[in-house]
């Protein structure tokens, strides 16, 4: 019992406390450092089977049950190639030396590298493995901090219906309709791209996202006004399964935000950055303008929170005029003169 040689390797062998043996490599050949190890795993499984302490975890452990776990999330690919990237720094730790200061090193180095709200990301990945470690796995009994980048609010970046008009005209024709219909609905990009017939009811003027392919995870009925009819018109007979293809193959559109669309940019006279997914910026923003209220927008742009709907408040500016007008009038010089007079008599 101890530890014994096996070929150039000293290998370690005892009993636990429950009566469970171990029989494992040291991965040395030196005897002094097999005897430490021997003697570190009968303390720690001493502790663990008659004192109750909690067993160290390494943090690749909880990287392997969180991607097991989470397969189901829309982000999963993302999450795995952020956890490639952690394990250079995290993957040879156990969690309890995942401290504060180990983590505030991986946020300062990918902040340099990208940008502190790419940081905030991979910062966020890491809270969220460190919190289920500890409230749902009842691994460890504290976990640090996780500190995030302050963010600054973006602007939102809308273009006016004149400048639309001048965008479509310049657009290649697959992307042009594309255009247009996400102007009339609001679907962000991948919606659109990969839309089926078999989505849409023409005689209801509906179309449906499944749950599987919202951003929200939830289905979503989509209604369509007259000029999103008029691009699926056009659409009819030119692909039995996609509404929307391109060229040759006849295949769905992966990417919008192509060289064609930053070219059409350029000569409609729009000079700042404006991507493809401001498109549904301006839907909600010329919705807000045209009085819709928030609560609708968020029921018609399926957002989950109402949150997410008030960067576009202050649209409605003429709107809320209008509510403000409700007391205009108070000081007026006759309502005025005539409480002056009631509190003179």
């Amino acid at each position: 019992m101890g530890v014994f040689k096996r070929g150039d390797v000293w290998w370690i062998d005892y009993f636990t406390p429950n009566g469970k043996r171990v029989r494992q490599s040291s991965g040395t050949d030196d005897k002094e450092k097999a005897l430490e190890l021997h003697d570190r795993l009968k303390v720690r499984h001493w502790e663990e089977q008659r004192l109750g302490v909690r067993p160290d975890r390494s943090w690749q452990e909880a990287a392997v049950r969180w991607v097991k776990e989470t397969k189901h999330k829309r982000s999963h690919d993302k999450d795995v190639a952020k956890l490639r990237y952690l394990d250079a720094t995290l993957g040879g730790l156990m969690l309890s030396q995942v401290t504060r200061d180990v983590i505030d090193a991986i946020g300062e180095r990918k902040a340099k590298e990208s940008s502190q709200s790419n940081a905030n990301r991979y910062l966020a990945l890491i809270r969220s493995i460190l919190r289920r470690a500890k409230d749902d796995w009842e691994w460890v009994h504290h976990i640090p901090k996780v500190r995030l980048y302050q963010e600054r609010t973006k602007r939102v970046r809308w273009i006016k219906k004149e400048e639309a008009h001048r965008l479509l005209a310049e657009l290649p024709q697959h992307l042009r309709e594309m255009a247009q219909f996400s102007l009339c609905t609001g679907l962000r990009q991948s919606n659109v791209s990969y839309l089926k017939w078999n989505q849409i009811d023409m005689q209801r003027k509906v179309l449906w996202i499944h749950a599987d392919e919202a951003k929200a995870g939830r289905a979503i009925a989509v209604p369509l006004i007259e000029d999103a009819m008029s691009v699926l018109r056009q659409r009819l007979g030119k692909h039995r399964t996609y509404v929307f293809t391109y060229g040759r193959a006849n295949k769905p559109v992966e990417r919008c935000s192509t060289k064609a669309w930053h070219a059409a940019c350029k000569r409609a006279g729009i000079v700042e950055t404006f991507r493809w997914h401001d498109l549904r910026h301006t839907w909600a923003s010329w919705h807000v303008q045209s009085g819709t209220s928030l609560q609708e927008l968020m029921q018609l742009g399926s957002w989950t929170t109402h949150e997410m709907v008030l960067r576009y408040a202050h649209f409605a500016a003429d709107q809320l005029m209008k509510v403000a007008s409700h007391i205009d009038g108070t000081f007026s010089s006759q309502n005025w003169s005539k409480a002056h007079h009631l509190r003179a008599a």
